[in-house]
């Protein structure tokens, strides 16, 4: 059978498996990458160990399993690296998408009238090059799947992917080119960036890698979650991970702008092929599985992230206590910076039960935001709701998603789909599969039903709505920071 190499880097972790032709991925590795946090809002990787650690794991998993026929790389977004072309070094840390040292940045840019978030690559590339004390064109940027790709080609190949160029803040509207004006207002010289080609499309060869396979797609995480959940031509997906991620098929015109919509929703490319670009749009929830984190090893009310299933179960409801999962404030559709998080209606009699329900009933109320801000946006009514990520396996808060959405929900046979998207993208770019084929490859774990009325479940949606009023600019004056 036919297999695709996928290598997944992650926020964090760094992830290979080998897909086949029917979806099924095998001969899974995973490593922890090391992330320090030199002061606080400030998040670094080191860009070699991330290299080194994607090629070992490679080579691990094709030991394993045998040889691959082709590889898909699919990475987190806006981690950023600068590297000199002559030595292969980075002259400073990969800076993570958490990273906010350019926030100060981001807003003198608005009065330039360059709006820029700092959790983009573009005012992270200017910050290493400046401290490299280095001519810009005399190095390279990369995203992480293009580090990879350079290292896998021995250096032979320096591109990114639409995308990923699509989110970076620096391409221009056609995601074909980069913007002239943006480089220059950020002092950055063409000649460091990449060279922006197709997601599914022929790379270079892996020579690095035992066989030297063809690299045949490159994508963003998202997307690839979005493809490895089978949205091939429509649906959405939700990945529900640290934070929670909405991404959803559109259409193929492209928008009239890059910046974010008035719903809190903003494009992405879900993926192009021979030039052809699919859009999709993309929805944020910047607290979801960091709130079971916060629950377990700060507030201790649960030893392991498992419990919280038990614990919500063993009481009836939430006897009146609701919690607003904002601990880094909202995204979509609100994008107030300055909520914080909150409980609400607790009294003497409730337990740490109620409080775990709540926190579940919370972050599945803001998978249902998400939800409706793409359905507001599109027009587009979904009929079903996909979903993985960890909190996936915790069944009570995914029959919460089926009931405030008021959606069918299916869960993910593949708990991290990302892997299974980048390794059907490479058998689909190199002729092994159909985009037909990947569609009809949909076979949920498991399927939940609303199990309320749609009166009923407007009834919480509204009172939900009255409740996150009461978080929004609990700080005022990081509410009035717009990215």
């Amino acid at each position: 059978m036919v297999k695709a190499l996928a290598i997944d880097v992650g926020t964090t972790s760094v992830r290979t498996a080998l897909v086949d032709t029917s979806g099924v991925v095998t001969h899974i590795h995973q490593r922890r990458l090391s992330v320090a946090t030199p002061q606080p809002g400030e998040v670094e990787l080191d860009a070699e160990e991330i290299g080194r650690t994607a090629i070992e794991l490679a080579e691990h998993t094709l030991r394993d399993g045998g040889p691959c026929d082709v590889v898909g790389i699919t990475n987190q977004r806006a981690t950023t690296i600068v590297f000199d072309p002559q030595t292969g070094q980075p002259v400073g840390p990969a800076l993570g998408w958490q990273d906010l040292r350019t926030v100060i940045d981001c807003l003198v840019l608005q009065g330039e009238g360059l709006r820029l978030a700092p959790n983009q690559s573009a005012t992270k590339v200017k910050w290493l090059v400046a401290q490299s004390g280095r001519a810009s064109r005399d190095l390279r940027f990369a995203t992480i799947e293009t580090w990879v790709t350079w290292l896998l080609t021995e250096r032979a190949v320096h591109v990114t992917d639409r995308s990923n160029a699509g989110v970076n803040g620096l391409v221009a509207l056609d995601v074909d080119s980069w913007d002239e004006r943006t480089l220059a207002l950020l002092d950055l010289d063409s000649a460091m960036m990449p060279r922006i080609v197709d997601t599914m499309a022929h790379h270079g060869l892996a020579t690095a890698l035992p066989g030297s396979p063809p690299i045949t797609a490159l994508v963003g995480d998202q997307p690839a979650s979005l493809f490895g959940q089978s949205c091939v031509f429509k649906g959405a997906k939700i990945t529900f991970g640290t934070g929670a991620m909405l991404d959803m098929v559109h259409r193929e015109q492209g928008p009239v702008s890059l910046n974010r919509f008035e719903s809190g929703c903003f494009p992405i490319v879900a993926r192009s092929h021979q030039g052809h670009l699919t859009w999709g749009i993309e929805g944020i929830v910047l607290a979801a599985g960091s709130c079971i984190e916060w629950l377990r090893d700060d507030l201790g009310l649960v030893a392991h992230a498992t419990e919280t299933e038990t614990l919500a179960t063993s009481v009836a409801s939430c006897d009146g206590v609701s919690f607003v999962p904002a601990l880094s404030g909202l995204g979509t559709p609100q994008w107030d910076f300055g909520a914080r998080g909150g409980f609400f209606g607790v009294t003497r009699g409730t337990t740490k039960a109620h409080m775990v329900r709540a926190v579940l009933e919370g972050i599945a109320h803001r998978g249902a935001d998400l939800v409706e801000a793409a359905q507001r946006e599109t027009g587009d009514e979904l009929g079903e709701l996909r979903v993985d990520g960890g909190m996936s396996a915790n069944r009570f808060f995914v029959q919460c998603v089926a009931d405030f959405t008021g959606l069918a929900t299916t869960v993910s046979s593949e708990r991290e789909a990302t892997a299974r998207g980048a390794g059907l993208m490479a058998l689909v770019s190199a002729g092994h599969l159909t985009l037909e084929q990947v569609e009809e490859l949909w076979s949920p774990a498991e399927t939940f039903l609303p199990q309320f009325g749609e009166p009923e479940r407007q009834t919480l949606r509204e009172n939900w709505a009255q409740t996150v009023r009461r978080v929004e600019k609990t700080i005022p004056e990081l509410s009035a920071i717009a990215f």
